[in-house]
């Protein structure tokens, strides 16, 4: 039996959630989510506890089981509290605006590129820091927004300079060695 598979999901005060047969529908004060999973596992509705089941210890329903449940909690914490991820602008010159609703992110192009966020994602910066937050209810859109971002300009490995997430560390290399004496 999964470890993690086998946990029933609590469900906090202020969140619906709603099962019927492998549909999921979550509801809370940060938004909404719906779901479909395998009808391999069962999900069911115990004592204000989403509880994940299986049939058989075959493999795809073994690969499944622990999957679905660490899903439904993020779904679960997602519409509760939501996810954040901090993104750090290092560089001379390099920096973070908020244009709107809209970044704008000036990392040594001719131009400054402008990141227009997805459905139930809003961005923070802190100019002080050169931070950026990128935060939202959905996990998966979170990170992937956040990966973006980042891909604008990744660290270099030279200098450092890019974005880059708190706490990333990045190996740095030797730059070119001086001329030998011969």
């Amino acid at each position: 039996m999964s470890r993690i598979g086998r946990l029933p999901v609590v469900i906090p005060s202020g969140v619906q959630v709603n099962v019927q047969g492998s549909n999921v529908h979550v509801k809370g004060p940060k938004g909404e989510m719906k779901r479909t999973f395998s009808p391999l596992v069962g999900i069911a509705m115990e004592n204000g506890q989403v509880v994940i089941s299986r049939n058989s210890d075959a493999a795809a329903e073994r690969a499944l089981h622990g999957t679905t449940r660490a899903v439904i909690a993020n779904m679960i914490h997602g519409v509760s509290t939501g996810f954040s991820v901090v993104l750090e602008v290092e560089g001379v010159g390099y920096r973070a605006e908020m244009e709107g609703k809209n970044l704008a992110l000036f990392v040594g192009y001719s131009h400054p590129v402008k990141v227009e966020p997805p459905a139930g994602i809003s961005f923070e910066v802190d100019q002080k820091t050169r931070q950026i937050k990128v935060l939202g209810y959905d996990k998966e859109v979170v990170g992937q927004t956040a990966a973006e971002i980042r891909r604008v300009r990744p660290p270099e490995p030279y200098h450092g300079k890019g974005i880059r997430y708190q706490g990333e560390r990045i190996r740095r290399k030797a730059g070119k060695a001086g001329k030998g004496a011969k």
